[in-house]
């Protein structure tokens, strides 16, 4: 059972910083990308930012310049350093993993239960 575990969510002014972590744990055999997607209320679910095994990343438009996505390989973690937030921010983080579960050939996708992040203005 693979599981993964975000914590770092909370109520912010806007031009703060939060940073998110997001860690897999489990029978994992290796982890292709790790990311964060958000998902405000009457909205879809967007891409926030990913890295891959290879530490190349991507980011959605509004976060570049501002958010900034690393990982610990050794924890299975993975970060997100989020700057000079806005109003607009303001939504559900869940973190999302491509990964191979031991006794599997093929990789899934896995998906945290989701944090809220709250900017005030």
């Amino acid at each position: 059972q693979v599981q993964l575990v975000e914590s770092g969510g909370g109520l912010v002014q806007a031009g703060g910083s939060l940073r998110l972590s997001c860690a897999a744990s489990g029978s994992i055999s290796s982890i292709n990308a790790m990311g964060w997607y958000r998902q405000a209320p009457g909205k879809q679910r967007e891409l926030v930012a990913i890295i891959t095994r290879s530490d190349a990343t991507n980011y959605g438009d509004s976060m570049k310049g501002r958010f900034a996505i690393s990982r610990d390989t050794a924890k299975n973690t993975v970060y997100l350093q989020m700057n000079s937030l806005k109003p607009e921010d303001t939504a559900v983080y869940y973190c999302n993993a491509d990964l191979v579960a031991f006794g599997r050939r093929y990789p899934s996708e896995y998906w945290g239960q989701g944090t809220q992040v709250t900017v005030s203005s």
